[in-house]
């Protein structure tokens, strides 16, 4: 894979942006923009999680029925899972079956609720100062940072699961607390329209 990559619509993309329809609407669209609120951060946090150990295309595909499973992140709502959703959701082709990582989710939402000041402004005390200019290449890019492990740290504090210094990282890639666009690439610069503002 090119770090970065001319589609055939001619716009430069990171090269991991360029590999399927897919991965390059979310890469145009969703990547790297600011997102707050404590249920669109909570939606993102635990589709990290799940990602663990598989491909970001696969959860991609599936966030649809991820969204279905887990009434679409709203906090309150998957807070108050009990045995019986675990069951229900162990059985969901739709989404990744994994005991750990659904029991994890509803842990997290469990421990969102409890966060003082809420999960967002939580997440969004450790977003770095932005750099000076954007990497340059995929090696400059690093899979956590001392920013990353502080909040994995402080989540791990709260009672938060399945979020180390590497997912931690990811979050903050994905969420615009940090810009890993390469120079070049055609998205502009984390400064537009804030969403998900709803908690």
């Amino acid at each position: 894979m090119d770090d970065l990559v001319i589609g055939d619509d001619g716009l430069a993309r990171c090269g991991w942006g360029a590999g399927t329809p897919d991965y390059a609407r979310y890469h145009d669209e969703e990547w790297g923009r600011v997102l707050h609120g404590d249920d669109a951060l909570f939606e993102r946090m635990t589709l990290e999680a799940f990602q663990s150990g598989l491909s970001w295309l696969t959860i991609l595909r599936k966030r649809p029925a991820f969204r279905l499973a887990f009434d679409e992140f709203r906090i309150e709502a998957v807070a108050g899972y009990g045995e019986a959703d675990v069951d229900r959701l162990l059985t969901d082709a739709g989404i990744v079956r994994n005991r750990a990582k659904i029991e994890a989710a509803i842990g997290n939402a469990r421990a969102a609720q409890a966060v003082p000041g809420g999960l967002s402004a939580l997440l969004w005390s450790f977003a770095p100062p932005p750099r000076p200019a954007r990497p340059g290449s995929f090696a400059e890019v690093p899979a956590l940072t001392e920013a990353s492990t502080a909040m994995a740290k402080a989540l791990k504090r709260q009672g938060f699961r399945f979020v180390g210094p590497t997912t931690g990282y990811a979050l903050m890639q994905a969420t615009g607390m940090v810009d890993d666009h390469l120079a070049g690439c055609h998205v502009a610069p984390a400064a537009g329209p804030v969403m998900g503002l709803t908690s």
